[in-house]
Protein backbone atom coordinates (compact mmCIF):
# COMPACT_ATOMS: atom_id res chain seq x y z
CA UNK A 1 0.00 0.00 0.00
CA UNK A 2 1.42 3.40 -0.81
CA UNK A 3 2.16 6.17 1.42
CA UNK A 4 -0.22 9.22 0.80
CA UNK A 5 1.54 12.55 1.31
CA UNK A 6 0.02 15.27 3.86
CA UNK A 7 1.64 18.07 1.77
CA UNK A 8 3.28 19.55 -1.16
CA UNK A 9 6.54 21.83 -1.01
CA UNK A 10 6.64 23.46 -3.97
CA UNK A 11 10.26 25.18 -4.97
CA UNK A 12 10.32 28.35 -7.06
CA UNK A 13 13.26 29.26 -8.89
CA UNK A 14 13.72 33.02 -10.04
CA UNK A 15 16.23 33.99 -13.00
CA UNK A 16 17.62 35.99 -10.83
CA UNK A 17 19.15 33.10 -8.44
CA UNK A 18 15.98 33.63 -5.77
CA UNK A 19 14.32 30.83 -4.30
CA UNK A 20 10.70 30.69 -2.60
CA UNK A 21 8.90 27.96 -0.91
CA UNK A 22 5.26 27.42 -1.27
CA UNK A 23 3.20 24.89 0.28
CA UNK A 24 0.10 22.89 -0.93
CA UNK A 25 -2.28 20.68 0.82
CA UNK A 26 -2.70 18.35 -2.32
CA UNK A 27 -1.00 18.00 -5.55
CA UNK A 28 -4.38 18.65 -7.13
CA UNK A 29 -4.43 22.29 -5.54
CA UNK A 30 -1.12 22.54 -7.06
CA UNK A 31 -1.98 22.07 -10.48
CA UNK A 32 -5.49 23.82 -10.50
CA UNK A 33 -3.37 27.08 -9.83
CA UNK A 34 -0.27 25.76 -12.20
CA UNK A 35 -2.99 25.72 -14.95
CA UNK A 36 -5.32 28.12 -14.52
CA UNK A 37 -2.56 30.61 -13.13
CA UNK A 38 0.72 30.68 -13.59
CA UNK A 39 0.92 28.94 -17.54
CA UNK A 40 -1.67 30.75 -19.03
CA UNK A 41 0.89 34.05 -18.50
CA UNK A 42 4.06 32.14 -18.52
CA UNK A 43 5.65 34.82 -20.55
CA UNK A 44 3.48 37.77 -19.01
CA UNK A 45 5.48 40.43 -17.22
CA UNK A 46 2.61 41.60 -14.57
CA UNK A 47 2.16 40.01 -10.95
CA UNK A 48 -0.20 36.98 -10.73
CA UNK A 49 -1.23 35.59 -6.62
CA UNK A 50 0.78 32.87 -5.26
CA UNK A 51 -1.34 31.52 -2.86
CA UNK A 52 -0.01 30.79 0.98
CA UNK A 53 -2.78 30.12 3.23
CA UNK A 54 -0.54 28.55 6.50
CA UNK A 55 1.87 31.18 6.42
CA UNK A 56 -0.22 34.28 7.83
CA UNK A 57 -4.27 34.80 7.00
CA UNK A 58 -3.54 37.90 5.46
CA UNK A 59 -0.19 37.65 3.81
CA UNK A 60 0.02 37.31 0.20
CA UNK A 61 3.17 36.62 -2.16
CA UNK A 62 2.76 38.14 -5.67
CA UNK A 63 5.56 36.97 -8.78
CA UNK A 64 6.24 38.02 -12.10
CA UNK A 65 5.52 34.50 -14.52
CA UNK A 66 7.83 35.53 -16.76
CA UNK A 67 10.79 35.14 -14.29
CA UNK A 68 10.34 31.54 -12.81
CA UNK A 69 13.46 29.60 -14.28
CA UNK A 70 12.17 26.15 -12.54
CA UNK A 71 9.88 24.97 -10.41
CA UNK A 72 9.99 21.67 -8.42
CA UNK A 73 7.21 19.61 -6.37
CA UNK A 74 8.41 17.76 -3.13
CA UNK A 75 5.87 15.66 -1.27
CA UNK A 76 5.94 15.71 2.31
CA UNK A 77 4.59 12.56 4.44
CA UNK A 78 4.29 12.77 8.01
CA UNK A 79 5.95 9.94 9.35
CA UNK A 80 8.87 12.07 7.83
CA UNK A 81 11.60 12.21 10.72
CA UNK A 82 12.71 15.22 9.08
CA UNK A 83 10.18 17.51 9.44
CA UNK A 84 10.81 21.16 9.35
Amino acid sequence: MPRTPSEYIVHIAFDGGHKEEVRFTTIQDFQKWYSDKLMPKATAEEFINVPIPKVNPGEYMVIRPSRVAAIRVEPIFNSSVERY
